[in-house]
């Protein structure tokens, strides 16, 4: 009895020693010193490219803004009234398919994959495929907007129009949404399910009031990031269609009448002016404001995730 006694506290001090024994874990300490240095340097090359571009831009941004960001497409970078709106007004219509077309789509499918369609070889085929056309080069989409909503469906988009660029960049964004909403449905617990439908609710109803909200921070969080793509995105707008010179008259920010004729967009803009910044250095200060313009949108979009994601995981 004393032995057995004497042989229980040794095993407790030994598992309490081994438990608590402090030893410097070299490897993890050098992992974690490398992942600080890469966070650092993505910073600073971060940092650079800001002011670099916002120093370029300067004179732009503090002398004419407003003119600026009211102003339309130039041949000439002296002109007074060069400015992005063409280009915002542009962007705009192209976020507004997006949201429009792929988040309901992306969602749908998004639902339909997760909780109502059998688990079988031919759902992993077709999530397997929506996972390949995620990585599909942009430029791709472009070809396919060109030959199917430029030159097929003419009658309907206008042809080389911003209809057809908002709806080819909904479909380049289409397979981010449905993956991330997924992933998103996918981590709700089991048991928030087991619980709906032992309270006798229909399996639309646990959806709607259970797995919905709780998933939403996910879902809303990729669907607006992938907006952040889809107006950053310049190859698929060359294709259909956008307009890289002097865009003829101006009209309201929300014209409907545009919607069928031609267009530019921001990214279109940035790489004209870029490119002209070569023959003419008075493009590049343009050019610079312009990317400030866009990067300013974009971490807006990516604010309201944040937001967003934020209001509904207090909900939760």
């Amino acid at each position: 009895m004393r032995l057995g006694r004497v042989f229980d506290d040794r095993t407790r001090r030994a598992v309490t020693s081994e438990v608590y024994r402090r030893s410097r874990d070299v490897r993890g300490g050098v992992f974690r010193v490398l992942l600080q240095i890469a966070l650092l340097v993505a910073l600073l090359v971060l940092a650079i490219l800001l002011v670099d571009t916002v120093t370029d831009g300067w004179s732009i941004l503090s002398g004419r803004l407003g003119d600026f960001l009211s102003g339309g497409l130039r041949s000439q970078s002296g002109d007074p009234e060069l400015g992005v709106f063409q280009g915002i007004r542009g962007s705009l219509w192209i976020a507004v398919f997006v949201i429009v077309l792929a988040f309901p789509l992306g969602i749908g499918a998004a639902i339909y994959l997760e909780e109502y369609a059998p688990k079988s070889r031919l759902t992993s085929f077709i999530d397997l495929n929506i996972r390949n056309l995620a990585g599909v080069p942009s430029v791709v989409y472009g070809l396919l907007g060109l030959a199917i909503f430029v030159r097929g469906l003419e009658g309907l988009t206008g042809g080389q129009s911003v209809t057809a660029a908002g709806i080819t960049l909904a479909v380049l964004v289409l397979p981010i949404v449905i993956i991330t909403s997924s992933e998103a449905i996918r981590a709700v617990p089991q048991s928030l399910r087991e619980a709906g439908y032992g309270a006798g609710a229909t399996k639309w109803e646990v959806i709607r009031t259970q797995i919905l909200p709780y998933a939403a921070p996910g879902i809303l969080t990729g669907t607006l990031l992938s907006l952040s793509r889809a107006i950053g995105e310049a190859a698929p707008l060359i294709l259909v269609g956008a307009v890289t010179g002097f865009l003829g008259g101006q009209s309201g920010l929300v014209d409907i009448s545009q919607l069928q004729e031609r267009f530019t967009a921001l990214p279109i803009i940035i790489t004209e002016w870029v490119q002209e910044s070569g023959r003419d250095r008075g493009f590049a200060p343009a050019a610079a404001a312009a990317i400030v313009v866009m990067l300013v949108v974009v971490l807006l979009l990516n604010s309201a995730a944040i937001f967003l994601r934020n209001h509904f995981e207090k909900k939760r």
